[in-house]
């Protein structure tokens, strides 16, 4: 049995969206302000806090009508609506979502449950004040509480394969349920991102949530395995004997419960150690300290006689051992009840925490989760380092879109495999591609506002700082901030753009790919009479080999038509249109040149330079033919000259940075520069 989706209506951007679910881990993630925390919120609300909804939970575009509410309104367009579709087989134990059957087909898998808050019109009405102004006040502080209503339906769906039937006036189809009933057949957990784990900061004054959450987590052990032995009673003694005996008999217990610790958190110290490597993690009692109680247990470093208290730890330490514990008491709780549905809510595990740390725990959260019985895991993350060793099925795309559909919820795996598959068997080559690229710096992409594509290593060197030239030179158009500024991931794809494509415009993130013009020539050999094609420079050209340029900018696929010598015409003069959120930037004639490649370009800008420095720079051969060329052009010069690509790149890095070499910036860089700026 499991959670097969999750439909949402009408609370804040979650218009009408729906989340697929898996049936272990499934992955929210999104840009900021796409619905994450909403999402999160809304299933805490109606499956903890009922009573917790507010005017602030109803959608912007609903409000005028909540405001202007009156007999003639139809509450059920301002309803908030949550709608759980749940599968089973004739393994599952339905006890408990029998309540929620409501048809006799033998043959059907699924049962539908209805969660809504409902604006209560009559009570409202009642005493709303005649003044339009006050009565926009009163709704805006006053909404919550009694005028708002949380109710949980089951209902039946049969026939209905568009319109649901919680949309119908007579609602013959819906049955309405106590609350005890989904309290028996789910168990919800949420571990929040707000952990407020201690620092040292706070000299130790301040809370210690390890601590805590650690006594907590043996208070829950003891009440399911409680073997207290009785104390004797005792004469009357003076207060300083009794404060003694006290003080010997909690360090009796004190050594008596670290050997009960020992074994009690043994599972926890073992995850512990396996994220983070610290052989000396030991949770010790420590009844005498100055709140009994709440701090009857500590988590330290290094031996008992010489240790360290936990603020005296880093954030990310301590995040992940609060999350190990707070995973630990859910196993717990979610084992004790026993119910047919558990659910957790991890919101972004990677808070405090570095890089290499979210990674090792994204490798490692996935086993934890499935050793609980019955479990499905939902996680909101940030994390581009999560995401990638996310597999790809379980992630799911939150995408921000118009005012009025603001946000929906994308199955990544599924949407993006049918884009793939309308390209044929090329198609599956690339997305197949894609899910082996989908490393780190890939999975920036989802969260990124831009993307810049480049080709090579050159590039990647220098990209930064052809940015920061740019915003330097163009100070009077940066008055909202300039290019570095921009939320945009750079990615290396080398010549293999064009395998981003659907997965770009799946995302919908404007990108710019710069990439080299490529200019072949085709030649006939006279004795096989085949055709192939050479490397040459533009001038006189007749085809590229690059294959991002011919798929973003629609070459005709007969390369021998005149449809494509037309094409490759327009291409060199710079014709051909870009009107979409992919710009793509190559090789143009610049100083009345028109170089091939980069390196071509760059070279053909900034020769005299290149040739001062020739003896500095690295990356270079044959540095004689830049005082003399022999003759030679641009394109050849490039090639005679040039030995290690990244080399050279480097060096031209270091000079303009520390010794302030001035190099002139190809024009078509600076103009896709621009327009991923300004766009």
């Amino acid at each position: 049995m499991h959670i097969d989706s999750i439909k949402i209506e009408n609370f804040r951007l979650l218009h009408d969206c729906r989340l697929d679910m898996r049936e272990l881990t499934t992955l929210l993630v999104g840009k900021n302000n796409t619905g994450k925390t909403s999402f999160a919120v809304l299933l805490e609300k109606f499956l903890i806090r009922p009573d917790s909804f507010s005017y602030s939970d109803f959608p912007i575009s609903l409000r005028s009508e909540l405001k202007s509410i009156s007999e003639d309104t139809d509450v059920r367009d301002l309803t908030i609506r949550m709608v759980w579709r749940i599968a089973y087989t004739e393994d599952d134990d339905l006890s408990q979502l029998s309540e929620f059957m409501l048809d006799l087909d033998s043959d059907r898998r699924h049962a539908n449950i209805l969660f809504e808050c409902v604006v209560e019109k009559d009570k409202l009405l009642r005493v709303l004040p005649d003044d339009d102004a006050e009565r926009s006040k009163f709704i805006e502080n006053n909404l919550a509480g009694q005028f708002l209503a949380t109710k949980i339906y089951a209902f039946d769906d049969t026939g209905y394969e568009g319109e649901q039937p919680f949309y119908i006036a007579e609602r013959t189809q819906i049955e309405e349920k106590e609350r005890r009933h989904i309290d028996a057949l789910i168990n919800f957990q949420v571990i929040h991102a707000r952990r407020n784990v201690a620092s040292s900061e706070d000299g130790g004054r301040g809370a210690k949530p390890l601590s805590t959450i650690s006594t907590q987590f043996f208070k829950k052990r003891a009440e399911q395995s409680r073997d207290v032995g009785e104390l004797e009673d005792k004469a009357e003694e003076s207060e300083e004997d009794k404060i003694e005996q006290l003080r010997t008999l909690l360090s009796d217990i004190d050594a008596q419960l670290e050997d009960r610790y020992a074994a009690v958190f043994g599972g926890f110290l073992k995850s512990s150690r396996d994220f983070l490597g610290l052989s000396d993690l030991k949770v010790v009692s420590n009844l005498q300290s100055q709140n009994l109680i709440e701090n009857s247990s500590q988590v330290i470093y290094g031996d008992t006689d010489n240790y360290l208290p936990e603020q005296h730890s880093g954030l990310g330490y301590l995040n992940i051992l609060y999350l190990l514990l707070q995973i630990e008491l859910c196993r717990d709780e979610f084992s004790q009840r026993g119910a047919p549905l558990n659910l957790l809510l991890m919101e972004e595990p990677e808070a405090h925490t570095h890089p290499q740390m979210q990674y090792v725990f994204a490798d490692k959260v996935h086993s934890l989760v499935s050793e609980i019985k019955n479990l499905q895991a939902l996680l909101t993350t940030h994390s581009s380092h999560i995401v990638s060793k996310s597999n790809f099925e379980d992630i799911r795309y939150l995408a921000r879109g118009t005012v009025e559909d603001p946000v929906t919820i994308k199955n990544f795996h599924a949407d993006l495999l049918g884009r793939y598959k309308k390209l044929g068997d090329d198609g599956m080559k690339l997305f197949q591609f894609l899910r082996q690229y989908l490393t780190i710096n890939s999975a920036e992409l989802f969260f990124a506002s831009k993307a810049i594509f480049i080709e090579g290593t050159t590039e990647s060197i220098l990209l930064p700082w052809f940015i920061e030239q740019y915003d330097k030179e163009n100070k009077a158009d940066n008055s909202e901030g300039g290019l570095s500024s921009q939320n945009i991931t750079v990615l290396e794809v080398g010549a293999n753009a064009r395998a981003f494509a659907p997965f770009m415009d799946f995302i919908d993130v404007r990108t710019l790919i710069i990439t080299d013009v490529d200019t072949t020539v085709a030649e006939t050999n006279e004795t096989t009479g085949r055709r192939s094609f050479k490397s040459c420079e533009v001038l006189g050209s007749t085809h590229t080999s690059n294959e991002t340029i011919k798929h973003f900018l629609a070459a005709p696929r007969d390369i021998h038509s005149p449809e494509y010598a037309e094409w490759h015409k327009k291409l060199i003069s710079e014709e051909l249109p870009q009107d979409g959120k992919v710009r793509v930037a190559y090789q143009v004639e610049e100083d009345g040149y028109h170089a091939r490649s980069f390196e071509d370009a760059f070279l053909s800008l900034n020769i005299d330079e290149i040739a001062k420095k020739k003896g500095e720079l690295r990356g270079l051969k044959s540095i004689g033919l830049l005082d003399d060329p022999e003759g030679l052009g641009y394109f050849e010069l490039t090639e005679r000259v040039l030995d290690k690509k990244s080399d050279f790149a480097g060096s031209v890095l270091f000079s303009a940075l520390v010794e302030g070499q001035e190099w002139r910036v190809p024009r078509y860089i600076r103009e896709g520069l621009a327009w991923i700026h300004k766009s």
